[in-house]
């Protein structure tokens, strides 16, 4: 049975910095792409990073680039999210995400809250 179990959320001012873990279980990550989502109150859920599962090849979102980055631990099968000069606008509940065979499988999210 796949499961992923995010944790690392919380409350942080503004400049602080957070990381979120992802433990996965029934599956290999490193086999898959591994992405963060996030949504905020009234707002879509929308892609924050992705890694691929060949190579270390990553992707942002323009909100986030230079501030997040996203790794993987293959031996621990985790995946990370490292969030640096967190702003307000970063508030939201954080989930962790996998395709597997044309399947999508979420997280319960974490929130994250960023306080001015």
């Amino acid at each position: 049975q796949v499961q992923l179990v995010e944790s690392g959320g919380g409350l942080v001012q503004a400049g602080g910095s957070l990381r979120l873990s992802c433990q996965g279980s029934g599956f290999t990550i490193s086999r898959y792409r591994m992405s963060w989502y996030r949504q905020a109150p009234g707002k879509e859920r929308e892609l924050v990073a992705g890694i691929r599962s060949t190579g270390s090849s990553t992707d942002y979102a323009d909100s986030v680039k230079g501030r997040f980055t996203i790794s993987r631990d293959n031996a621990k099968n985790t995946v990370y999210l490292q969030m640096n000069s967190l702003k307000p606008e970063d508030t939201a509940v954080y989930y962790c995400h996998a395709q597997i065979v044309l399947h999508d499988y979420w997280g319960q999210g974490t929130q994250v809250t960023v306080s001015s």
